[in-house]
Order: C-alpha cells, then structure tokens, then sequence
C-alpha cells in the first residue's frame, strides 16, 4: 500500500485540478482536498503539506507532461498539458477510479467493477518509479507464440500503455529497439537502481501508437486508408464508441452506417474487426478483405458441425 499512496496522491492533485478547469485552486483548499481523499481511500495515511505538494509537482511534470503553475493571490492551476504524454494523463485519472474500488471499500457497493482481470499482474507502482527516475529494469517475460518460452529481458522502460484492459511496458531492449511488454507475462520483476539510461527523446513514441489500434508493433507497416460498413446497431455503437481517433462517418442511413479510418492495419485491428463479423463489411483495402474472407473460411472449416 505504501508504494501505491503517492500514485494515488498525483491521481487525486491531477483529477481536482482538472475538474477546476481555468479556476484556480488555493494551496489550503487543495491540500486538505488530497488529505480528505486519502484519509477516505487509507485511514493513517502520511498528511500532504505544501512542500510534498510542491515534489508531486516536479513529478507530475516529468512523468505525464502536466505543468502545475502557482499564483500568489489564486492559487494553483493546470498551465500547459504536453501533447507527447497525453495518454499518461488519462492513465493517471483512470488510477483514480480503478484503486478506489477494493476489497475493503464502500465504492464497492455503487461500482460494479468488471470481474475479468489478467490472472497476473505485475507491480505498476515499481514500473512507474523506474520509468522516472530512468532505472534500468530486469524481468522474465513469457512468450505466448514460442510455446511458452522464458526469456529474460533487460529494458530501459520509457511508458505505460493501457489496450483493451491489458497493460503494456514499452521500452528499448538491449538489441536498441523499442517493444512492447504485457504486464500479465511479466515475472521476477526488478529494478536495477545502480543503473541508469538517458531517456531517448529521437522517436515520437505517442505518435507511433496514435496511428495504429491497440498495440504499435511495427512502425514500418503503411498508415492505410480503411473504409468499413456496419448495419444500423453495430453502426450504433461504433459512432458512439470510435474505433480509432481518425475516424469518420462518411454516409449513414437507415439501414447503415460507412466510416473511414486511417490507420496501420495491426492484428489488434483485425481482431477488433472479427468482434463485429456479424455486420461489419470491409470496402477498403482489398488486401483487408481478403485477410478476414481467409479468417472466415478458416473458422468456418474448424467450427464445421459433425456428428457425434
């Protein structure tokens, strides 16, 4: 719990303030709102004080690229959010609401969590500090398509990525190239704190998942055009819930609904495409047509009914 509360007290600094929008916050009222919400979330928890604020700050800053500025006569404000590390703000918010629920919480009682989590996880709160203070770190990861395989990695850890409620690792292996980690085939997890890297700053890592869906794994892959047809319901829930930032909606009637996307066709896309085979129709590429028409055939021969 001790590793976790000073995550939980950036989560709670970063959602006050935002909530806040252009308003400013004086030192006093934020203060006692930080030890009002993790008194509720951990009763003994350690006071925050106007120079813990002023550390959680600095930290805010290098870790999710939010400036806190300070005005004498107002107060505290969110001055500059980073377009590079957007994402880790949203991160930070969500571990607001995803660590309130636990097994002792009274949230329990008005949150009705979702009960599929990956069978292992490991500890976020460890990822994060070595991520800031730039440790290498050292693990076992499991390969899933290599018959189970164990390797042992050393990584220079530069994010957190969250993708279909699984968590990722991303940093450069020891071969120089930037990869991808599930947190759920990560074990023996270790920081090595006598060993520290200088954070790359050549690749826009953000931008490289801005343009795929779920997980980047190959910047080499072409950004495409993707044009998709859904019928009214599936259209329903993809124009309210977009399937990636650069969609679309190029026609919709009664019956259906056309988007375009662009993006990089990863196997995260396909199965995102498989989710919906029930209407979804591929216009555009062809080669995205065919890649499901062979996933299509494929099942339908393994899923073929016989009798018993």
């Amino acid at each position: 719990m001790a590793k976790i509360n000073p995550i939980r007290r950036l989560a709670i600094i970063v959602a006050k303030l935002s909530q806040s929008g252009d308003n400013y916050i004086s030192a006093q009222d934020l203060i006692d709102h930080v030890n009002r919400k993790m008194q509720w979330h951990c009763a003994g928890a350690t006071n925050c004080t106007q120079r813990t604020l002023q550390r959680d700050f600095k930290t805010i800053e290098e870790l999710f690229g939010i400036t806190i500025s300070y005005s004498k006569s107002r107060g505290y404000h969110i001055a500059e959010r980073n377009d590079m590390p957007s994402f880790y703000a949203n991160l930070l918010l969500n571990f607001e609401m995803l660590n309130a629920i636990d097994r002792d919480s009274v949230v329990q009682r008005y949150v009705l969590a979702d009960h599929r989590r990956p069978a292992t996880q490991a500890n976020i709160a460890d990822m994060l500090d070595a991520i800031r203070n730039r440790y290498k770190v050292e693990f076992d990861y499991t390969l899933f398509r290599q018959g189970n395989a164990v390797v042992s990695k050393q990584i220079e850890p530069h994010y957190l990525k969250e993708s279909q409620q699984r968590w990722y690792l991303v940093g450069y292996d020891t071969d120089n190239k930037l990869k991808t980690f599930a947190i759920d085939r990560i074990s023996l997890f270790r920081i090595n704190a006598d060993e520290r890297f200088t954070r790359r700053t050549d690749i826009d890592v953000p931008a490289l998942f801005r343009e795929s869906f779920g997980i980047w794994n190959d910047p080499q892959m072409p950004v495409e055009e993707i044009i998709l047809r859904y019928d009214a319901v599936d259209g329903a829930f993809v124009k309210t819930f977009p399937l990636h930032t650069s969609q679309e909606i190029i026609e919709e009637t009664a019956d259906n609904i056309t988007i375009r996307l662009h993006l990089r066709i990863t196997n995260d896309f396909v199965m995102e495409l498989l989710s919906r085979s029930s209407s979804v129709e591929v216009l555009k590429p062809l080669s995205l047509r065919r890649q499901l028409y062979d996933i299509y055939v494929n099942a339908i021969q393994r899923n073929k009914p016989h009798d018993d």
